[in-house]
């Protein structure tokens, strides 16, 4: 869903890209900013409490996903590494978000839900690194793993959103039982996309069979 809005918003900053391109700002430079923006808030606001700002500042500049891609398009500058500098950051900027989360439930969270939360917020840094790891394998051998319901858009707005309402005072366990959820939504996404990649290495393989 998130991937499906993002077309609209690419158009929505359109101008912003352009005036950025204009002025000699780079993609690579917005992609770097974002990251080590977001990185640095989840790592500091999330550990010393801050979960309405930290949920504020992480979500503003993970909008450079979209920025940097328009950027990139409008100057024509689309690349292989581009790419590859785009996804990488991504996975550093999720595994220092439920890094942070899980500092968060250790110096911060309720001492009878310390434990759970800790491990939902490390589950779900172990299995969605898989995700997209999944996709990326599939896509290197030739196949379509692009499937699944739980997308990186979908898990961090799910996971900021209830991390900015425990802030505001929702009860602490409705954030570790979300993390748990978005934990199993990213196992059942690595299992969908390895499902989807057996059926195409299969057909594949009857198909040279045959002939």
């Amino acid at each position: 869903m998130i991937s499906k809005l993002r077309g609209g918003f690419g158009r929505l900053v359109r101008p912003v890209a352009q005036f950025l391109l204009d002025h000699g700002v780079s993609p690579d430079a917005i992609t770097f900013t974002g990251a080590f923006g977001a990185i640095v808030a989840a790592l500091w606001l999330f550990p010393t409490g801050h979960l309405v700002a930290a949920a504020i500042v992480i979500g503003v500049f993970t909008l450079s996903d979209a920025l940097d891609g328009t950027m990139a398009r409008l100057a024509d500058r689309v690349s292989v590494w581009g790419a590859f500098l785009d996804s990488t950051l991504d996975r550093v900027v999720d595994g220092a978000i439920f890094v942070g989360l899980a500092l968060w439930f250790v110096q911060h969270g309720d001492p009878s839900l310390e434990p759970w939360g800790l491990i939902s917020a490390l589950a779900c840094l172990a299995i969605g690194g898989v995700v997209p790891y999944a996709r990326a394998k599939g896509e290197s051998l030739g196949f379509d793993a692009n499937v699944g319901i739980a997308e990186r858009g979908e898990r961090l707005v799910i996971s900021l959103t209830v991390a900015g309402l425990v802030g505001l005072g929702v009860p602490e366990i409705v954030l570790v039982v979300v993390l748990y959820l978005l934990a199993l939504a990213s196992a059942v996404t690595v299992v969908q996309r390895m499902a989807a990649v057996h059926r195409q290495a299969k057909a594949a393989s009857g198909e040279v069979d045959a002939a």
